[in-house]
């Protein structure tokens, strides 16, 4: 893929993800991510590119598990938090509800 390719993808989901955040119902972080898997109520898992890969390979394991797909995000923490609209970092998140947003279709 070519570098505006990428950022026009990157875009792309970002602009989904900020109506997911408007209009659906997520979850930030690690344990409330593993808490909606378990309980079944994920519909997809943003991993952000620089999460440690021993956290990541747990984290796809357990999608699997529950059946969610997983998303590999491809910027940083920082961009995936900036991306939710936080002031904060976050390094996975959860989507149990898309909302208004197509994001559950163009990613799975």
């Amino acid at each position: 893929m070519r570098r505006r390719e990428k950022a026009k993808s990157a875009d792309n989901i970002n602009a989904r993800l900020a109506l997911v955040i408007k209009s659906g119902k997520y979850s930030l972080g690690y344990k409330s991510t593993l808490k909606a898997m378990r309980s079944g109520k994920a519909k997809l898992v943003l991993i952000s590119g620089n999460t440690p890969p021993l956290r990541r390979s747990e984290l796809e394991y357990y999608a699997m598990l529950s059946k969610t797909p997983v998303h590999l995000y491809q910027g940083s923490n920082v961009a995936l938090g900036t991306a939710a609209g936080k002031l904060f970092r976050v390094g996975v998140m959860s989507v149990e509800d898309a909302g208004d947003s197509d994001l559950l279709s163009i990613t799975a």
